[in-house]
Formats: C-alpha cells, structure tokens, sequence
C-alpha cells in the first residue's frame, strides 16, 4: 500500500468517524467545487497549502499528511481497468458505447482536437423527476486543437 492510498483510507476513516458530509468539508477548505476537494482527499488531485493544512486539522490527520496532500498525484492510480465498482463501471460503459459518437460530434463542431480534462469544469446535482430522482452531470473543457508541426 503507497503512503497516498494509506492517507485516502485515514481520510475516509476520519470521515465515518466525524460524520462529516463532502460538501461540508468542501466548504470548510475552501471556495473551489466540492468535486475538486473530494478529489483532493481522494489522491486525484493536489491541495494548495492553505487548504491541505485545514484538511488536517478537520480531519485530524498527521501534520507531516499536508505534505502528501499538496503533492501532484498519479491520477487514475489503484483503479483497475476495466473498473470492478458497478457505479464507475456505467461511466466507462458510457465511454465504451457513446465515446466515437462524442468523437465525432465534437470535431464536427469544433475540428480535430480534444476537450480537456486540466482547463475543466464539472458539477454534480440532483434533478427531482417523479419516476425516481435523476443525476445530472454537466461538464465543461476547453477545447484543444490539435496541431501541426
């Protein structure tokens, strides 16, 4: 086990023990999305200095844990591929099934390139609907050209 996955699980144990909520720890770090922060506690992203030595007071974490949490991180890391979670599961099967259709569609739109995933914005909500509730998932990258050389 990596010193990062050691801190993700003493993150997610505090967070059962304190009986804290994302949003209310989101909120308790920072302005930033509550995306980024879970992210953040999660080993997907870094913590500025501020915000990681909150993280460890809140959370009652180490001193020497704000280090690792201010680290860029290997994202994507301890995620088996094809993911075994049925949750994440649906998002790769999204990909897998609409994945050329989005290919197409936005170089349609807007030429050869990608959207990024760095210059990014995403948020999560509920969206009330009488059959069951729904989540609505909005993303938003910046589109990068690809280029000649």
């Amino acid at each position: 086990m990596s010193a990062r996955s050691d801190l993700t699980d003493r993150v997610l144990a505090a967070k059962r023990r304190l009986n804290l909520k994302w949003t209310t720890i989101a909120a308790a770090l920072g302005s930033s999305s509550p995306i980024v922060y879970t992210a953040a506690l999660l080993g997907q992203f870094p913590l500025n200095a501020e915000e990681a030595a909150k993280a460890v007071t809140l959370l009652e974490l180490e001193p020497g844990d704000a280090a690792l949490l201010m680290e860029p991180p290997m994202r994507g890391e301890g995620i088996p591929m094809p993911p075994t979670d049925p949750l994440i599961y649906r998002f790769y099967e999204l990909v897998m099934n609409f994945g050329p259709t989005w290919k197409q569609l936005i170089a349609e739109e807007f030429g050869d390139g990608i959207m990024s995933a760095i210059d990014f914005n995403m948020s999560i909500e509920r969206e009330p609907d009488p059959k069951g509730d729904r989540v609505k998932i909005l993303m938003s990258g910046k589109f990068l050209p690809f280029k000649r050389y």
